[in-house]
This record gives structure tokens, sequence and C-alpha cells, in this order.
């Protein structure tokens, strides 16, 4: 069976194929705030980067700590997407008002609340988050960016982030098993009992894969929050902004995950790459 004979399931990766290849978030941005990014970055204290990068390594342990690993697997029904665009957008109020250093404090309670976002969407597609394999998976989310002006219509900016991560995510979930088959009896929902230790270094890979690429975008969002002009007024704005990205891709990720699961990996990136080519061409 192909997921094109089924309506309700190709209606439902055509969604995620709007949402995955949409505008990048530097791009909506730049739209919201009517300024350019590069505008912003050039105004950015040199000095500041490391302390982003380290501060984006935290963020992102820390979101782990705080949300994937306290998530409610019993808990039932839609995500509340609102809920959390609204703490978000709290939080950026926050710390745009203290500049820089203020936004770099903001950045772990924003993080974590985007990955409980991440997390709940992921659970209202079927998945348990207390399986390694889907925490990994929300994770990964943070490393999809949407479409740049760069991109070839013809590719899908979604496929193309996922290989960059697929090699990693392969290897150390292929060591992750071995290790646990060695070490550990049991079952999860993957057929076999990670410790803690297993986990939280399989992980600690992804996050370092991940780190670079959701740098890219706090970067954008901290130089904008940052600026004299628009960081006290923007930064719930911002932040709201934000979040429904990667609210966005977490839609569109655990659909097509749900989809490859039902019809295989193949299947789905092939049907996939039929609507994204029905969506670009021109009448």
């Amino acid at each position: 069976m192909s997921p094109l004979d089924d309506p309700h399931d190709i209606k439902a990766l055509a969604a995620a194929v709007a949402l995955l290849e949409a505008p990048s978030f530097t791009i909506r941005m730049a739209n919201l705030v009517g300024t350019p990014v590069e505008w912003a970055l050039d105004r950015l204290p040199g000095s500041s980067a490391e302390a982003i990068q380290k501060a984006i390594r935290l963020a992102l342990n820390k979101a782990v700590a705080g949300a994937l690993r306290t998530m409610d697997d019993t808990a039932c029904g839609s995500a509340r997407p609102k809920t959390h665009t609204a703490l978000a957008a709290a939080s950026g109020a926050l710390g745009g008002f203290f500049g820089i250093k203020g936004t770099l404090v903001e950045l772990p309670v924003t993080t974590t609340i985007i990955m409980r976002s991440v997390a709940d969407i992921a659970r209202s597609e079927g998945f348990l988050i207390r399986d390694p394999l889907v925490q990994a998976d929300c994770i990964q989310v943070f490393a999809l960016g949407g479409r740049s002006t760069e991109d070839d219509a013809a590719d899908s900016a979604y496929y193309a982030a996922r290989v960059g991560l697929s090699e990693i995510s392969r290897e150390t979930g292929r060591l992750l098993v071995e290790g646990a088959a060695r070490h550990a009896a049991g079952a999860t929902a993957q057929g076999i009992q990670f410790t803690p230790g297993q986990v939280a270094a399989w992980l600690a890979q992804i996050i370092e894969a991940v780190a670079q690429r959701f740098g890219i975008k706090v970067t954008e969002k901290l130089a904008l929050q940052a600026a004299p002009v628009l960081g006290a007024v923007s930064g719930a704005a911002i932040n709201a902004l934000f979040i429904s990205h990667y609210q966005d891709m977490a839609r569109g990720h655990f659909v097509v995950r749900r989809l490859e699961e039902k019809y295989g990996v193949d299947e789905i990136r092939e049907a996939y790459a039929r609507l994204q080519n029905r969506a670009t061409v021109k009448p």
C-alpha cells in the first residue's frame, strides 16, 4: 500500500511538506521586525560568540533534563502549542528587557519550553517520549531550519538537514544498542533496556551535532533582541516566532516519522518529493 492511496495520510504528508519546506526562521524573523538580520548581527559584540555557544549547549542539556525526562507518556489529547507559545513569549519579554545578558540567562528557559512543546507534539502523534530514539528525534528538531533564499526549490531542505544528522544518529544508536544488549536485559519500546548512562552519552552526541545549527538561529534571535531599539519591544514577539518555528518543524517531522514507520522510509521520501514537486511547479 502506498501513502498516496490513503486520503488521510496523503493530506497529513502534504501538510508536513508545507511546514517543513516553509521559509526559514531567518526570513520570517526579518519580515516580523522589518529589519535585516545582518544589521543586528553586525552590532552584536564579537566577544559574545563564545558565551552564546556555551549557553546553547547548556540550554539544550537543560531542556533534555527538564522536558524530555519529565514528560508524561500517559497524557492524552492534542498538543497545546498556544500554552507553550505564551510561556516562551513571556520569557522573551523579560530577557529582551535586560539586553544580551538577560537573553543568555533566559535562553535555557525558552529552550526548555520549546523542547516541552516539541515533545508534546511528538506524543500527540503517538510517540513515547521515554523512548531514547524519540528523545533523539525531539533534539534533532532543533536542527531543522526551513528553506532559505539560497535553497534549490527542487531539493528538500528537510531531508538535507536529516542527512547531516543521520550518520551520527545511526552510529551512536548502533553503539547504544550493542552496549545495552551486552550489559542489560528486559524490554522497552524498542525491545532493549537502556541504562541512563548509555542514553545520556548518546543524547550528548546528538546535542553536539544539533548545537551548531541551532546556534545559528539563536545568534540571530539574540542579535535582534540585543539591538537597543528592538530588544525590550520585540523580545516577546521574537520568542513567539522562535517557538512557532520549531513547533511547525516538530509537527511536520513527527508526521513524516509516523508515516515512515507505517510505510517505510524510502516510500515516504519518494511521496514527499512528489508532493514537493507539485507545490513548486509553476502554473
